[in-house]
């Protein structure tokens, strides 16, 4: 499990985030309009409301009990303190508030690209929660995990 960061901006890991929000918000975003369509599209914004909500609420609800979302198991990430292990919900909902609109969650993670951290891998929110996402299997488009050290030369 990688929990360290170096102070170095990791491209990968962001990439990796991002495709396993794009897998999430495509599951919310089937349910959403599903609920659209039964309560009817009375306003346009009524999408929005719902994936915004149901967001907030899948995130939250599947980073608490089980570490992860499906996008971010698929990915091999899982959400936790900064210290290690599981968080709970009250730092999930802080975590994930940025969620409720597209381009809340894109400033969350603009300011934290800009601006320094002790874990270059965390959102501004995370930041503020306590928590990370950390690589704990293999992703299937590369690992963000450092290489380990080379082995030490044999003794003379």
């Amino acid at each position: 499990m990688t929990t360290e960061s170096s102070g170095q901006l990791d491209l990968m890991h962001w990439l990796i985030r991002l495709i396993a929000y794009i897998i999430d918000a495509i599951i919310v975003g089937i349910v959403a309009t599903i609920l659209a369509f039964i309560v009817g599209v009375i306003f346009f914004g009524l999408f929005f409301l719902a994936f915004g909500i149901l967001s907030i609420l899948y995130f939250i609800v599947l980073d608490v009990y089980w570490g992860a979302t499906i996008g971010k198991r698929i990915m091999g990430l899982q959400v936790q303190l900064v210290k290690g292990g599981r968080i709970p919900f009250d730092k999930s909902f802080i975590r994930n508030i940025s969620k409720i609109f597209i381009l809340f969650l894109f400033l969350d993670w603009l300011i934290a690209v800009v601006t320094p951290g002790a874990d270059r891998r965390q959102k501004w929110t995370d930041r503020y929660a306590g928590t990370t996402v950390a690589q704990i299997g293999k992703s299937p488009i590369g690992s963000t995990a450092p290489s380990p050290p080379p082995p030490p030369p044999p003794p003379t």
